[in-house]
């Protein structure tokens, strides 16, 4: 009898995870932080336990870099216990994750009466979509479930194929900076995070959201980003690599939500977020084509106004347990060289959780949460 040997987790490091890299030399922790808050308890050694069986199904989260490839080594992400009362002014919240040495991936545990899960992922070799899937499949081993697991690995040139016929996408033109609009002067290392708790559940948060920023704009037009998930174009792809192109979007100063929801829509439907993918990452980039053109974005100008991503609904049972009921889900955004903020939204039931991330500079707490109360009042209007 032969037996057929396994081959070992491996995928080519692709075009989108380039442009990762990239940013993270500029010296930028590229990372994913992920909150989990919660009533009841949380075991310590059985996190362990399911981090290890969630990560044998979805070995994408145990990768190094070798080469042009990312290759599994089953570095398992670590249990790190962390004390009660642990805040986001730890270090534990800022150190970065090497995807050359790892681990890409570690878990935090801060217990209490609320006690919280903070699960940390480079954003190198994986985004929202593919560490949420992690997440579940970790809650999945907490309550004796199988993994599902992801352990496909295509990457970006399998969804634009996917896509089928996708119009071509304008050729791309350096984008020139916008005058900053939170803060002035000299920011410390560390991204300011303000986060807030909107009592609503609206449709359009994305458009909602932008447009509320659209009054805070220092000149008559801003620019937004909006990731788009690429496995949108096939379903059945289960991957937890970084599989999120971008949209890039031109706003208008005192914008409506209806028109920025309008474009999104379009540009969702002509598939706008495929069509970049046929531009040459070396030639065509809109924000920097090398480490240096990089560093010289010295964060008094940003080609990019915001990024806005919707993480969407969150299902309290997907993350779990007998002992431990989910009630809280939001993310840490991470500072981006070429945007000057980054706003995230997770909606839990009837409520939003928002999270605005920029750079800590004088003046930047007092605009950035006038900011945020603007866009939680426009998602409480109808």
């Amino acid at each position: 009898m032969t037996t057929t040997a396994v081959r070992p987790y491996t995928r080519r490091i692709s075009p989108i995870e380039r442009g990762y890299l990239n940013a993270a030399a500029t010296g930028t922790p590229q990372l994913i932080q992920m909150v989990l808050e919660g009533e009841g308890t949380l075991d310590a050694d059985a996190l362990r336990q399911a981090a290890r069986a969630a990560t044998l199904a979805s070995p994408g989260l145990a990768v190094r870099r070798s080469g042009a490839f990312w290759r599994a080594t089953g570095t398992v992400p670590e249990v790190v216990e962390l004390p009660a009362g642990t805040g986001p002014d730890d270090p534990f919240f800022h150190r970065d994750l090497s995807v050359v040495t790892g681990p890409v991936c570690e878990v935090g545990l801060i217990p209490g009466e609320r006690p919280q899960l903070i699960v940390r992922a480079s954003h190198v070799v994986t985004d929202g979509r593919g560490l949420r899937q992690w997440i579940a499949d970790l809650f999945r081993a907490l309550r004796g479930e199988d993994p599902v697991g992801c352990p496909d690995t295509v990457d970006d040139t399998h969804f634009r194929a996917a896509a089928g016929e996708v119009p071509p996408s304008p050729g791309a033109t350096r984008l020139t900076g916008l005058p900053t609009i939170i803060g002035r002067g000299p920011a410390g290392a560390r991204p300011l995070w303000l986060r807030r708790r909107v009592p609503a559940g609206p449709s359009g948060v994305t458009a909602r959201a932008a447009a509320a920023l659209s009054r805070h704009l220092a000149t008559d037009t801003g620019r937004l980003i909006v990731p788009v998930d690429l496995r949108r174009h096939d379903p059945t792809v289960r991957s937890t690599a970084n599989l999120t192109s971008q949209m890039v979007l031109d706003l208008r100063r005192d914008d409506s939500w209806k028109r920025v929801h309008s474009t999104l829509v379009r540009a969702l439907i002509t598939k706008a977020e495929v069509a970049v993918l046929d531009r040459d990452f070396l030639r065509d980039n809109p924000f920097a084509n090398n480490l240096s053109e990089a560093r010289e974005l010295d964060g008094t100008r940003f080609p990019c106004t915001a990024i806005i991503t919707d993480h969407g609904e969150v299902d309290p049972e997907t993350y779990s347990t007998p002992d431990f009921r989910l009630t809280s889900f939001s993310t840490l955004p991470m500072l981006v060289p070429y945007a000057e903020m980054f706003l995230s939204a997770c909606r839990v039931g009837d409520t939003t959780e928002l999270t605005l991330s920029c750079r800590d500079r004088p003046g930047a707490r007092e605009t950035a949460d006038s900011l945020l109360t603007d866009v939680a009042e426009a998602l409480r209007s109808r």
